[in-house]
């Protein structure tokens, strides 16, 4: 694996404190990170606050990065983190079992199987809007299984809920976000474009 010369620097400037080498971190992983907290929290300002709570984190402790693993990575493990601390103080024992709104609005639509989902091509915007629209409980434990390879025992003692819990959620999380794809995007991509 090749060295990246320039981020070494960056590193040793923020391990002195050096401001202009934090812009330039910041500058460097912001808008992914953004990404992962969007991911994770579903009010934008809630997860520019996760952000910039973060990116603290990150140059106040920067001396615990030892270099093993890659550097994006140790700043999306405290992202995922924090956002997960978020989910934890906002959430309501309801809503470790179903939002009543999602199964509401999604219950009763039909959903493809995995193999005529394939057909469909949806851009990452698109899946991130969808995700959005699960309800805290589903979006965090489908984010840890899919995005962080947790296992449902490792989420479920990191959210404090029993496995079968995890696995139930995970299981109508993934119908419930193929429903909204479809239901949102299905007729701009995939087959449907082609028949315009």
């Amino acid at each position: 694996m090749t060295r990246d010369l320039e981020l070494d620097t960056l590193i040793d400037g923020c391990l002195r404190g050096d401001r202009r080498a934090q812009q330039a971190v910041y500058r460097r992983f912001a808008g992914k990170m953004k990404v992962v907290c969007l991911r994770y929290i579903k009010d934008a300002d809630s997860a520019q606050d996760v952000l910039q709570e973060g990116f603290i984190k990150v140059f106040q402790g920067i001396d615990k990065y030892k270099g093993a693993g890659s550097f994006e990575g140790w700043i999306r493990r405290i992202m995922v983190n924090l956002s997960i601390d978020h989910f934890r103080k906002s959430k309501h024992d309801w809503m470790l079992f179903h939002d009543e709104n999602d199964a509401e609005t999604w219950e009763d639509e039909p959903v493809e199987d995995d193999a005529e989902m394939l057909e469909y091509q949806f851009s990452a915007s698109q899946i991130i809007e969808a995700m959005q629209k699960l309800s805290p409980a589903y979006r965090t434990i489908f984010n840890l299984y899919v995005f962080e390879n947790q296992s449902h025992k490792d989420i479920a003692e990191r959210l404090g809920i029993n496995l079968g819990t995890s696995k139930s959620n995970f299981a109508k999380a993934k119908r419930n976000l193929k429903k909204i794809l479809l239901k949102e995007f299905g007729n701009t991509y995939g087959k449907d474009a082609d028949a315009v």
